[in-house]
């Protein structure tokens, strides 16, 4: 699995976002015309194919023919000098050429061409990642296994499928990393879609319940595994496997139902717990699911009266004097505001042209060390942009000093990030907190006192930036600008802003972002002694 981090200072949510190197739009989007191209190649050998296949099969329909009539009558025909001749000449050189064609491989370039781009295919760790990617999306966004199945998903977006085959290997992808409670989900997927007449070409409904029996009998529950061995062996009475384990499972209920009540009680709630989830999700990890469903947002009715829209000028800037900005309150403590319409279709495909070229490991905070270094584990990649690389880039950044007032001379390079299939990135903060002094300390800035993060694409669903602590959740609109400060005017840091980013749920997201650090700001936004916005 691949995980995006950038130097965000949070040790505990060190391991940012797990997205798969080849759940990044460029390189999946790579791998398609690949795949058309090898396409292409496989026609060129089919044909190459049927061409030779039709040279044999006119021969051999000419010979029929001649074969049929000289057999009638055998002395007469050979009594003829030609025939005799060209029967000579046929079997010693004829039947050998046809021999050289019927050898002749016509699949080197499309063998070749396999060979060569079979280096950029995905491995089955890249595989076992888009699985977890699924299943990451299944609970955050509490997604039925058949909605998934039969492409009902929310959004508005082609309804893909996935046969039985997809939904046992899923099953068994999870299966291999000991993640029961997913198996049996998407197992008993499998048994339904078999159940409903579907076909398979490569399992049955005695292997899924093999798989089925143990994943429920892994997570506590006797009865059930009894039950789906019982179905197994009405399939296949003789399976060996099955046989152990229907002997095995009944010695165990039998005691099982010994047990006093108040345990059975008991033991049904751990059940109950290990079923709701696999992991044992901290209180935040579960307010954040919820907010990225859109539930938990805690935007009542008094705080939405202090929330609205405006021109802005930013103190009559003379940039904005004559066209000001669409400013609209997103959320009013810590005080977020979105900026519609405030960089152009033109300006963002060049950021992102600009960076898919030169997408790379992203880097990591680490607090022991106070330095920035490259993760041990794989990472996805982004790319920062330097103002001096392309005027696109030094107008938008003029555009943020502009906007925001504050000096973006000292701010970190333009970050480019892409989030494809179940990308996210888990809670964090974006400034150096108080246990780690020299979080930014090579940069020699100062901490990050403000966010500027800009969203370049829309997303059909999923994908919203949420802040867990406030309830708050601010979903992808392309063209739009969020901004918020990370620090109060006293230079504290204000924990109220620890966000996240939701899993792409359908669809793409691109966002760059600018970190502004303190350096360069002491007559921009002065300093105060109080801790208030």
């Amino acid at each position: 699995v691949w995980r995006w981090c950038d130097v965000s200072t949070d040790a505990w949510f060190l391991a940012c976002v797990s997205a798969n190197l080849f759940f990044v739009t460029g390189h999946m989007t790579d791998l398609l015309f690949t795949e058309k191209d090898l396409v292409t190649s496989l026609k060129d050998y089919i044909r190459a194919e049927e061409s030779k296949l039709e040279q044999i099969k006119k021969w051999a329909d000419k010979l029929d023919v001649l074969s049929a009539a000289a057999t009638q009558d055998p002395e007469g025909f050979l009594g003829h000098p030609v025939n005799a001749f060209k029967l000579m000449k046929r079997l010693n050189t004829e039947w050998g050429e046809l021999e050289s064609l019927v050898l002749t491989d016509v699949s080197d370039v499309f063998i070749s061409n396999l060979t060569i781009q079979r280096q950029y295919f995905p491995n089955d760790d890249d595989q076992t990642g888009a699985a977890k990617a699924l299943m990451r999306l299944q609970d955050t966004y509490q997604l039925d296994t058949n909605a998934i199945s039969t492409g009902e998903l929310p959004g508005k977006g082609p309804q893909i499928t996935l046969t039985v085959d997809d939904c046992y290997d899923l099953g068994k992808v999870v299966y291999s990393e000991a993640d029961y409670y997913h198996t049996e989900l998407w197992m008993a997927q499998a048994l339904r879609q078999l159940d409903q007449g579907e076909t398979s070409r490569a399992v049955d409904a005695v292997t899924v319940l093999d798989y089925l029996s143990y994943s429920v009998y892994q997570q506590g529950e006797l009865e059930r595994a009894l039950e789906f061995t019982r179905r197994l062996l009405d399939l296949d009475p003789t399976h060996q496997r099955a046989n152990g384990n229907l002997k095995y499972f009944e010695y165990q209920l039998a005691k099982q139902k010994k047990v006093e009540k108040v345990e059975e009680k008991e033991e049904e709630s751990k059940v109950r717990q290990r079923r709701e989830s696999k992991d044992d999700y901290l209180p935040e990890r579960k307010k954040y699911e919820q907010l990225c469903r859109g539930q938990g947002i805690k935007l009542t009715p008094r705080r939405q009266s202090r929330l609205f829209c405006r021109y802005y000028d930013n103190n009559r800037h003379p940039r904005y004097v004559i066209g000001p900005v669409q400013q609209e309150d997103e959320w009013d403590s810590p005080h977020i505001v979105r900026y519609h319409n405030i960089v152009s279709e033109k300006d963002m495909e060049k950021v992102k042209e600009l960076a898919k070229p030169r997408l790379r490991r992203a880097t990591v905070h680490d607090p022991h060390t106070g330095k920035l270094t490259t993760a041990h584990y794989r990472v996805s990649k982004s790319a920062w942009l330097g103002a001096y690389e392309h005027p696109v880039v030094d107008k938008i950044n003029q555009l943020i000093e502009d906007v925001t007032g504050l000096n973006v001379k000292t701010a970190e390079d333009l970050q480019v990030a892409n989030y494809g299939l179940g990308g996210q990135y888990e809670p964090h903060f974006d400034f150096g907190r108080k246990d780690e002094p020299d979080a930014f300390e090579e940069l020699g800035t100062g901490n990050r006192i403000a966010t500027w993060l800009l969203y370049m694409t829309d997303v059909q669903a999923g994908g919203a930036t949420v802040f867990t602590d406030i309830g708050a959740a601010v979903k992808p609109k392309k063209g739009t600008a969020v901004f918020w400060y990370n620090l109060y005017p006293s230079g504290e840091g204000d924990y109220r802003t620890r966000h996240a980013a939701c899993p792409v749920l359908l669809g793409n997201k691109w966002v760059s972002n600018k970190w502004i650090h303190e350096r360069g700001q002491e007559f921009r936004r002065r300093c105060s002694l109080n801790e208030t916005d």
